[in-house]
């Protein structure tokens, strides 16, 4: 196998899938691409197991074949060559020569057919959006998506789908990130599925802000999503998610209105003296002032006082302020809502305005 190649036409779909090989694999060859080449193309392939990543390149001379090599160390060898350089990979027995005018580097090599692929049946469902789209569904929501948690569904994005919208939704059992979008799709009822925290996240950064459109795939036990020269396939997570509609408020009884970035420096300046462990703050709503409140266990205190649009009866509550703080960042509007009922009962918070599709409700705590 020879392949001969522009470096920036080489780095930049290693980069696109290198995002997924970590330095310690159970298995070795899972730290390598597969690098084949049919005729004038290269294609390009990472995986873990659970999340795979196909990129493709045009070459400019090469002999068919393929092969894995070291993802880490063929990506710092294109990085540190001259923008301008020309790279050639000669392949011999077990070793893949990288050449590039007088720099010569002889990587190790394991055989392709040992390489595993994600295991994919037949797609159950198939639509298309812009990039942006999606893109804008996991920002809002990926925040609130469990670590390590024992109920492993929680350890996700779930995604639903619906005649003509999909709905991302995220919880870690303390707070409930939810947004949607439209989609030109038909279903005879629900479906959900439940994406990795790890694919999830890879597929974030993936995703551009544009409307370049993608083709998203749903199978029984997997997610694709094709781009124009790239292809995203995750396993799901098998199991079921909690009904999140029972936690969304149906009731929302104190509304409050507050300037997006007031309330975010507001929280920020009384977080600095919260207790490191628990991060709680108190809120104290009156008549168009919001007060924040918080101590540690060094007996320090912090206040910071703000203008709210608020009519209703003093409210005092208790929030984890890193919950509160992920949420307002989520908000894309100038000002945020949130709807309140009394000190045990969970908060919500949105966009201002009926067409946001963002929800986010975070549990209140006991200060």
């Amino acid at each position: 196998m020879r392949i001969t190649i522009a470096r920036e036409a080489l780095l930049k779909p290693l980069l696109l899938v290198g995002g997924i090989v970590e330095k310690k694999q159970t298995q070795q060859i899972l730290s390598n691409v597969l690098v084949q080449i049919e005729a004038d193309r290269a294609r390009i392939t990472a995986t873990d197991n659970e999340v795979e990543i196909v990129a493709n390149t045009r070459v400019d001379g090469a002999v068919p074949g393929m092969i894995t090599m070291p993802a880490r160390k063929l990506i710092d060898i294109c990085r540190t060559l001259p923008d301008d350089a020309v790279i050639q990979i000669d392949v011999e027995g077990d070793r893949a020569i990288v050449k590039s005018q007088k720099s010569r580097f002889m990587l190790a090599t394991l055989p392709a057919a040992d390489f595993p692929s994600v295991k994919t049946d037949q797609a159950q469902y198939e639509f298309a959006l812009p990039q942006k789209e999606l893109k804008h569904m996991i920002e809002k929501t990926q925040f609130a998506m469990a670590q390590q948690d024992v109920r492993y569904y929680l350890n996700g994005l779930m995604l639903e789908m619906d005649n003509g919208h999909w709905r991302a939704v995220a919880t870690d059992g303390h707070r409930l990130a939810v947004t949607s979008v439209h989609v030109d799709i038909a279903l005879p009822g629900k479906t959900q599925i439940i994406v990795p925290r790890k694919a999830v996240v890879e597929l974030g950064r993936l995703l551009e802000n544009s409307d370049t459109p993608i083709k998203v795939k749903v199978g029984s036990n997997y997610l694709r999503v094709n781009f124009e020269e790239m292809q995203f396939t995750s396993k799901l997570i098998d199991g079921r998610f909690p009904d999140y509609e029972r936690v969304l408020p149906k009731e929302t009884v104190n509304k409050i209105v507050a300037d997006k970035d007031t309330l975010r420096q507001c929280l920020i300046r009384a977080s600095i003296l919260s207790n490191e462990k628990y991060r709680g703050i108190r809120l104290k709503f009156a008549h168009d002032q919001m007060c924040a409140t918080a101590q540690n266990p060094e007996q320090e205190q912090a206040e910071d006082e703000i203008p709210v649009v608020y009519s209703g009866p003093e409210l005092d509550i208790g929030f984890n302020v890193n919950y509160l703080l992920d949420a307002v960042n989520a908000v894309d509007t100038p000002n945020v809502e949130m709807w309140l009922a009394d000190s045990n009962t969970m908060g919500m918070l949105k966009p201002e305005g009926a067409n946001n599709n963002s929800v986010y409700v975070v549990m209140p705590m006991r200060l």
